[in-house]
């Protein structure tokens, strides 16, 4: 039986990945498919592969990452690309250059595909439009966050066997979360059930356009679920004040043992990192090795974005935009 890793048969269907609105069930079960072959891979001593070798890879962020970048960076090179990191910081952007102007010096390095955080929505599908590789859209403004949601369902479905029937709650800062939005498609293309759970004030006003259920109460929205999805306060993209304080927070939205007793005894707790310990959750219950995956997200972040990186160099030509 031919593994996902050695298939040749299979493409993604898009030249770019931007945002998980608009794929299949097919599609990402694809990816999930291809990227547990590779979280076996990783876990050999020898994890270097050759399949992106005269490939060249530019991670651009316009926003500071930690687990993003490294994790592509890593995923790249175990794939046998050349990697290049371009610092925003000290680059022709600070100085202001377009994104457009960007795009054409891109070009013209002969780049393969470029790895894209942006801290406004949209900028990366303008860029993709540009530029002549296949683009990864690693976060967005508030709009999507792709391969985030592919590594939590990936985690999700290694440890539940499945994501069809589960019942999964989202809780906090919903408003500016892109990982938010990009699950929320994710696991409603998959079949899970979505709630949110957060305050009326960090809540998109057309919420009820996403097809969940909503909650303003940990308790009864954690009542049966199988994974609580806890979101990071994002104060830096905060232009007022959305809560109280940051202890008045934590009381009725951080997650602690007396509030996931409501789900059930399996339940399963989540976090896209970074944590802000003592106001999203607890610390003890984040480093729970029977509840918490935090761990193993990141590990599979490694694994999703060297499939996404090997299906996007695939017969590029011959992928559909």
């Amino acid at each position: 039986m031919t593994t996902p890793l050695a298939d040749p048969s299979l493409r993604f269907p898009h030249r770019h990945l931007l945002g998980i609105e608009g794929l299949s069930t097919e599609t990402v079960g694809m990816v999930l498919d291809l990227a547990d072959s590779y979280v076996e891979q990783s876990r050999k001593r020898d994890k270097t592969l050759d399949l992106l070798r005269g490939r060249t890879v530019i991670n651009l962020f316009f926003e500071s990452s930690t687990r993003t970048r490294t994790s592509f960076e890593l995923a790249a090179k175990r794939l046998g690309a050349d990697v290049i990191n371009m610092s925003v910081q000290t680059s022709a952007i600070k100085k202001g250059e377009t994104l457009i102007d960007t795009a054409m010096t891109l070009n013209a390095m002969h780049t393969d595909v470029l790895v894209v955080r942006h801290g406004d929505s949209g900028a990366v599908k303008l860029l993709s439009d540009k530029v002549n590789c296949a683009v990864i859209n690693a976060g967005d403004g508030s709009h999507e966050h792709p391969t985030q949601a592919l590594l939590d369902a990936l985690t999700i479905r290694r440890r539940k066997g499945r994501l069809q029937g589960l019942t999964v709650a989202i809780c906090g800062d919903v408003l500016h979360s892109r990982v938010a939005r990009s699950n929320i498609y994710l696991l409603q293309i998959m079949g899970a059930r979505v709630r949110v759970v957060a305050p009326p004030t960090l809540l998109p006003a057309a919420i009820d356009r996403f097809g969940v259920e909503v909650f303003h109460d940990m308790r009864k929205g954690l009542e049966g679920c199988d994974i609580v999805m806890m979101l990071r306060l994002q104060t830096e993209r905060m232009q007022g004040r959305f809560v109280p304080s940051v202890r008045e927070y934590f009381h009725f939205f951080g997650l602690d043992r007396d509030k996931l007793a409501a789900a059930h005894a399996d339940a399963l707790v989540m976090h896209p990192g970074p944590m802000n310990r003592g106001v999203e959750i607890d610390s003890e219950l984040a480093d729970d090795i029977n509840r918490s995956v935090i761990r193993e997200q990141v590990e599979m972040g490694v694994a999703v974005r060297m499939a996404c990186l090997d299906l996007l160099t695939r017969d590029i030509a011959g992928n559909q935009s």
